[in-house]
């Protein structure tokens, strides 16, 4: 089964927000230590998931933000 980068992402983010929420509730030093661990393990792993993802798009660099279009030029 493959994971898409969007899943990834969520993941990853998920695993990194609650290593910081036991961080400041004091959790044991080595709990903390090995999840940071695999932590940056899912952040390589993610990035390779984002970069290999068959994601497509009819967008270009011309179509500028999405949230932001710029009139094109109609000659």
């Amino acid at each position: 089964m493959r994971i898409s980068g969007m899943i990834m992402i969520v993941i990853t983010s998920l695993l990194l927000l609650l290593i910081t929420i036991m961080v400041t509730m004091n959790i044991e030093f080595g709990w903390v230590f090995y999840l940071t661990c695999f932590g940056q393990i899912m952040v390589v792993l993610m990035v390779y998931a984002v970069l290999t993802d068959t994601y497509t798009t009819d967008k270009t660099f011309d179509d500028f933000y999405e949230d932001r279009p710029i009139a094109k030029d109609r000659d």
